[in-house]
């Protein structure tokens, strides 16, 4: 918005000009959300318990320290996230951009989606929110609709990282494809939530990962050196990438263990639609796979726990996801929550230079 008014007026106010640098906005975002989300964090959390009385429901089967150590804790915190990213996006992004309106209205429909979970499990005190295929099949709607909305502004393809502007058409199949990766990141997400901080500060990680990617593939220069397909406005997703990072260290303050507050699905599932589509728009679905391999590795933990058990009757993992297998073990929290954090920077670095490996 304030793109959208002050940049027509920077050739008579020099200061102005600031406004047309996706650099400065992608800055001014990240700092908008953060401050919103410091400054109304902790009356919010204070809401929350005061309409929480018994905080998120604890799941019987997790890890049994869980029951004690984070009985009463309110959920829902995503909102907060949800408030600071939304509002500081359409603050400093070009308003005009279909990329932009794209990745809210996926971040927000998957928000509310994870709302409805939460709000379920608080008011009824279970663990058991919106039945499992109705989620789904909600999700799948908001991604796939997403999905025909980006293919009319891009052409449809998968581009292959380590190879020099490789795109390979898939037809038709491009939407499934697409709504796999945003629903898939999605529940990604939301399976590493389950340790204070564990998936907040992977989402900050892989979504400064993708606010670079989007810049570069936005801008012809770049695109060109670096010799990967340009995709024009891309770029204004640096600046929805730069809110997703303040928004996320606003939260961390308060998740920080021990936390005071849990995302929810609320939280867990808009962000990792956001960071699904973020990657489908920049044709970069398959780095998403590299980039937030942490998230990967948590859901192929838990499909692969449940087809053994199914198969063969017998569990590879102590418990999954991972790292509920790691508490089993005996490891702190603090322990894996910081080395998952370490794997998630690694991974991150690795996804990136495939912008430059080919």
């Amino acid at each position: 918005m304030l793109y959208n008014l002050l940049a027509p007026l920077a050739d008579d106010y020099g200061v102005l000009n600031l406004f047309r640098y996706l650099t400065f906005r992608t800055g001014g975002a990240l700092m908008t959300a953060l401050f919103i989300s410091l400054v109304f964090g902790g009356p919010f959390i204070r809401m929350l318990k005061a309409r929480q009385k018994k905080g998120q429901p604890i799941r019987s089967d997790g890890p049994s320290g869980h029951l004690i150590e984070k009985q009463g804790t309110p959920t829902m915190g995503g909102f907060l996230i949800l408030l600071s990213l939304v509002s500081s996006t359409l603050l400093w992004a070009d308003i005009t951009s279909h990329f932009i309106w794209i990745a809210v209205a996926v971040t927000l429909g998957f928000g509310l989606i994870g709302f409805a979970d939460d709000y379920i499990k608080v008011t009824k005190s279970s663990s058991r929110g919106v039945p499992g295929k109705l989620k789904f099949m909600l999700e799948v709607i908001i991604a796939a609709a997403a999905a025909y909305w980006i293919f009319k502004l891009v052409n449809p393809g998968v581009a292959v990282p380590f190879f020099k502007d490789l795109i390979i058409d898939i037809g038709w199949f491009a939407i499934p494809f697409a709504a796999f990766v945003i629903v898939g990141a999605s529940n990604a997400v939301n399976l590493t939530d389950g340790l204070d901080g564990l998936a907040i500060m992977p989402v900050i990680i892989a979504a400064s990962a993708f606010g670079l990617i989007s810049y570069v593939v936005g801008n012809a220069v770049y695109s060109d050196y670096l010799q990967i397909t340009q995709v024009p406005g891309t770029g204004e997703l640096a600046v929805f990438c730069g809110a997703i990072i303040g928004a996320g260290l606003g939260f961390l303050w308060f998740n920080a263990p021990p936390a005071m507050v849990f995302m929810g699905d609320t939280g867990s599932l808009s962000l990792g639609g956001a960071l699904g589509t973020v990657s489908v728009i920049t044709k970069h679905e398959l780095v998403l796979a590299i980039v937030g391999g942490l998230f990967v590795l948590e859901a192929v933990s838990v499909m692969v726990q449940v087809a053994s058990f199914k198969l063969t009757g017998k569990r590879i993992f102590h418990m999954a996801p991972l790292h509920h297998h790691f508490e089993a073990k005996g490891w702190a929290e603090s322990t894996i929550v910081i080395r998952f954090w370490i794997i998630a920077v690694v991974l991150a670095l690795v996804g990136l230079s495939t912008l430059k490996l080919r």
